[in-house]
């Protein structure tokens, strides 16, 4: 992952990201086809080069947990959405 990050402090704008899951799948997906690269493609000549794979395996099962933590979120929101228009359809 290279560039540079930055964060928006602007009004509004955690409202906006907290609930954006695309965007934030998006970004996690950038970070696991980073780590995904590095382990497949780093040369291991050395223990400090097994070492620093091992980070980006560590990294990688990381970045893949938060990835299905934030699809989770998303299909819950997704969920409770629906259970509230069909709630209002009934009531109605």
């Amino acid at each position: 992952m290279s560039g540079d990050v930055h964060e928006d402090t602007s009004v509004g704008s955690v409202a906006d990201t907290t609930t954006d899951y695309g965007e934030m799948l998006d970004t996690v997906d950038v970070a696991i086809e980073e780590a995904r690269y590095k382990i497949e493609n780093g040369r291991v000549r050395s223990p400090e080069n097994e070492k620093v794979r091992q980070g980006w395996v560590r990294a990688l099962a990381y970045a893949l947990n938060i990835r299905r933590q934030i699809a989770s979120e998303r299909d819950l929101e997704e969920l409770a959405e629906k259970v509230e228009q069909l709630q209002e359809e009934h009531s109605t």
